[in-house]
């Protein structure tokens, strides 16, 4: 995926869930770890989001691409974000994944609240 898809993608998803009511903390946290696209509040809760592009479904389309490698460097990320910021450690937190398909994104963003856990 191209570094303006990417963008895009998030953008996309950062306006989707702004107007589903959470708000912005950070977004393409990086660290030695991997990189969170965006970590949100969703009232009292702290999420940490994946957004993942697909122009097309083959190979399980944009949910498959986070398989259980992704999901260790995620949850290392946010390991990682809750030492820099522990006043957030103290909120309840989940990791959620907004997908977005079609060639150009025009598909409605798909939002898998708790897709996985840290046991993953």
């Amino acid at each position: 995926m191209s570094l303006a898809r990417g963008r895009s993608a998030e953008d996309a998803a950062l306006r989707f869930l702004q107007s589903r009511g959470l708000s912005l903390l950070a977004r393409n946290y990086r660290c030695r770890l991997g990189e969170l696209d965006l970590v949100m509040h969703d009232g009292a809760s702290l999420v940490f989001i994946e957004v993942r592009a697909r122009g097309n479904s083959a190979f399980g389309g944009a949910a498959a691409s986070i398989g259980p490698a992704k999901q260790r460097r995620l949850v290392a990320a946010a390991r990682h974000f809750l030492m820099t910021h522990p006043r957030e450690a103290q909120r309840p937190a989940r990791f959620d994944a907004v997908l977005i398909s079609g060639p150009d994104g025009e598909d409605h963003p798909h939002w898998i609240r708790a897709a996985f856990d840290c046991a993953s």
